[in-house]
């Protein structure tokens, strides 16, 4: 298994700057793969014995926080450790629980948050997975939560859950939750190429981000509404990470309710077919998170 920074097709170009959108990751990225581990692995298995003995371990994966290769004999590691981490009461995001209140937003219909800051009309493009999440932590109907400057590097492998604890006055809703790596003020451009009006310090990098629509929070086969505004559990597993959070940077967890268009508006009304939703079913609601939710981290610890 080979995990790399790219966007789609990049791990088969001979780019040497690794950059997808306005991120920089690295050098030779995909021209290493290729050479080191791609080439070796057909190398063994077409043209040589094809037995077990590649000399490859069961994970290439590149930690983008650090910029650099690393091998696993197992994945996720077996050092790693499981960590909840709470989204707490004054945009913190704490390692201790420290309440169970509620924090309220509204989610107008008619105002969704969007997946990037840039107005398009074009199929979704490739530098939303890296776009700077600036944009979206300055609306009001984006909680935001986020660590106080870490002393030391935080490097995340493998699992990532969200724990959400959730009511709304509707009876359907979709929530989204976004890792984001926050940069310091003093962080240098590296990249020529991104956009003018931004820089990369305070730079809101998005590490990862999932969806899950709020009926199917218990069965993809047998959705059920929510009961209105009774406290409820939502799970949303994100993909796998190798990510280190490093000295100086923080770390944040947006959570939102739209996300469009890369995901279609929910009505926030209950119906049995989304798709045959008419105008009267779309409804603004207003949503809470509850201060007990947590994100169970897998930490490899130094």
């Amino acid at each position: 298994m080979v995990f790399g920074p790219w966007d789609h097709g990049g791990w088969s170009r001979n780019t040497v700057k690794g950059v997808v959108g306005n991120y920089y990751f690295g050098d030779s990225i995909a021209l290493k793969f290729q050479k080191n581990i791609e080439s070796k692995f057909f190398n063994h298995f077409l043209k040589g014995s094809g037995d077990k003995n590649s000399g490859l371990p069961e994970a290439y994966v590149y930690d983008s926080g650090k910029r650099k290769w690393n091998s696993f004999n197992v994945w996720p590691p077996k050092e790693a450790v499981k960590e909840d981490w709470f989204l707490s009461d004054n945009q913190e995001l704490t390692s201790k629980k420290k309440s169970t209140k509620g924090i309220k937003f509204i989610s107008d219909i008619k105002r969704p948050v969007p997946y990037s800051e840039d107005i398009k009309t074009v199929f979704t493009p490739r530098k939303y997975m890296t776009d700077d999440q600036r944009f979206a932590a300055r609306r009001p109907d984006v909680l935001v939560f986020e660590t106080e400057v870490l002393t030391e590097d935080f490097t995340l492998v493998g699992d990532i859950l969200a724990k959400l604890k959730v009511a709304t006055t509707g009876s359907a809703a979709d929530w989204i939750v976004k890792v984001i790596d926050v940069h310091p003020n003093d962080t240098k451009n590296n990249n020529k190429n991104m956009q003018k009006h931004l820089k990369m310090g305070n730079y809101h990098l998005m590490v990862r981000s999932e969806v899950m629509r709020g009926r199917f929070r218990n069965s993809f086969e047998k959705p059920e509404p929510f009961t209105p505004n009774k406290k409820t559990s939502v799970n949303i597993t994100l993909q796998d990470v190798h990510h280190t959070f490093k000295k100086g940077h923080k770390l944040q967890i947006q959570v939102q309710s739209t996300w469009f268009p890369l995901i279609d508006l929910n009505p926030q009304t209950y119906v049995d077919n989304i798709f045959k939703a008419d105008e009267k079913d779309f409804k603004t609601q207003t949503h809470t998170i509850f201060t007990d939710s947590s994100i169970e981290f897998s930490v490899l610890k130094n």
